[in-house]
């Protein structure tokens, strides 16, 4: 009998339908044998053993899902058959790979000679251990729903009950998202600290030159100043200055002038731009943009225009984050009080002079705010300035030349089999450390001035 958690978690969810239907039957049936008022609801005594009985057999299926494959390999491993196998290496874990594949009908036959004889130890595992772990699955569905059938009584507070354990695991959902950003912030440091035992944190910060050699900690090869001003170059500058003003304009058009119907429409349409993935907008980079940009160049006389350059990356990242400026400032022009456009009107001012002195500078708080979050959007994005602005560290001001960026250089590093004890990886982990550090500052200052936003109009 073969373990497999998508079909068993359908049956608990199953038998937690038939927990809830019994529970509910039951407190009706309970409460009209005692001739008393129930303290709950019926639903609330069937949601109560509907939990007890799928609760702990899916915490069960999940640790069991995650111990059960090591189980079979050393079954596996134990037996006859596996004798023959190489110690370690690639060459061992290829065969055992392939006898699980063959085992558990993910492949018709070995492709691996050597493979064939751990076929049957695999499957005989394979077999052993779900039984094992369907059997204490069922056994602990079946004795949490007992417990809790046997509680229901007229006086039993079923509903309290409920609720604390919805309450629980919306607090473990929560915990689990504050615990995963907690890791990854050590995860960061750990190796970040080692990366600053050989390379000093002032070189990093406030070198010129920056070409990592393969492995070794070279002094003066890992100046990040190049990184943070392609950074800064292309996701701070072009491309605000093609989302901000285009962002801007369109939330004014779609807030004060546009009619319902056309707002209806282009909206959602503008918005659909958000969930393009960026390796389109990359494709559209280096493909349409910076060739039409290098001619460009080249037409205007300027010298060694790249077909790479930070124009195109930042002009088609700008578009690709048009839609959190528009949206942000829609939002914040709409939440402005009727009441003010109405007094700047009835005082003789024109449409044009409310937008801009009364409805924009109202709304300014949180346009900044979206603004801020959109630029974190834009220094993270990696894919555009890969395909588009290229892998060149070159500290220059020239908008037509290849630079890269923090995300473009981790890409890079991480790229291909890599020592993690080497200065050149572990370059990868101090970068990600200094993006990090700045985007969380961004959406801190972002986050204080939407809620200052709203605390001024709610």
């Amino acid at each position: 009998m073969s373990f497999n958690p998508a079909a068993l978690l359908l049956l608990i969810v199953g038998l937690g339908l038939i927990g809830w239907l019994a529970g509910r039957a039951r407190s009706a049936m309970v409460a009209g044998r005692a001739g008393a008022k129930l303290h709950s609801r019926p639903q609330y005594h069937g949601w109560y053993v509907a939990l007890w009985l799928f609760a702990p057999a899916a915490i069960f299926l999940a640790v069991w899902s995650s111990v059960a494959p090591a189980m079979i390999t050393n079954d596996v491993l134990a037996s006859e058959a596996a004798q023959r196998l190489p110690a370690f290496g690639f060459e061992r874990s290829a065969i055992l790979s392939d006898a699980r594949g063959v085992a558990q009908g993910d492949q018709p036959s070995v492709r691996i000679e050597g493979a064939g004889p751990l076929v049957e130890p695999y499957r005989a595992a394979t077999q052993k251990y779900g039984m094992i772990g369907i059997a204490a699955m069922l056994a602990l569905a079946l004795a949490g729903g007992l417990f809790a059938f046997t509680r229901i009584r007229p006086d039993f507070r079923a509903r309290s009950r409920v609720e604390r354990i919805v309450m629980g695991l919306l607090l473990l959902a929560s915990l689990v998202a504050i615990l995963t950003t907690f890791g990854i912030v050590l995860s960061l440091l750990f190796e970040s600290i080692r990366f600053f035992q050989l390379v000093s944190p002032a070189e990093l910060l406030f070198g010129t030159y920056w070409n990592p050699q393969s492995g070794a900690a070279v002094e003066g090869t890992f100046g990040g100043i190049p990184l943070f001003w392609g950074t800064v170059l292309i996701g701070a500058i072009i491309a605000m200055i093609v989302a901000i003003p285009i962002g801007m304009m369109t939330a004014v058009y779609l807030t004060q002038y546009a009619a319902p119907a056309v707002r209806r429409w282009v909206k959602p349409i503008l918005e659909i731009l958000a969930g393009v993935p960026t390796v389109v907008y990359g494709y559209f980079a280096a493909l349409t943009v910076a060739p039409a940009l290098r001619n460009f160049a080249v037409m205007i006389g300027i010298p060694n225009a790249s077909t790479e350059s930070a124009l195109a990356a930042g002009i088609v990242m700008g578009v690709m984050i048009i839609p959190f400026v528009s949206s942000m400032a829609d939002d914040s022009i709409n939440a402005v009080p009727q009441a003010m456009r109405d007094g700047s009107l009835a005082l003789g001012a024109t449409p044009n002079e409310t937008i801009r002195q009364v409805l924009i500078p109202a709304a300014l708080p949180g346009v900044m705010g979206g603004i801020l979050l959109a630029v974190s959007r834009a220094i993270g994005e990696t894919m555009i300035v890969v395909m588009a602005a290229g892998l060149s560290a070159n500290l220059t001001a020239n908008p037509f030349a290849s630079v890269t960026t923090v995300t473009a250089q981790i890409v890079k590093l991480l790229t291909g089999d890599q020592e993690f004890d080497s200065a050149k990886t572990l370059a990868a982990f101090a970068l990600g450390l200094v993006l990090f550090v700045v985007t969380l500052l961004l959406n801190i200052v972002a986050l204080r001035i939407v809620k200052k936003y709203r605390e001024a109009y709610e």
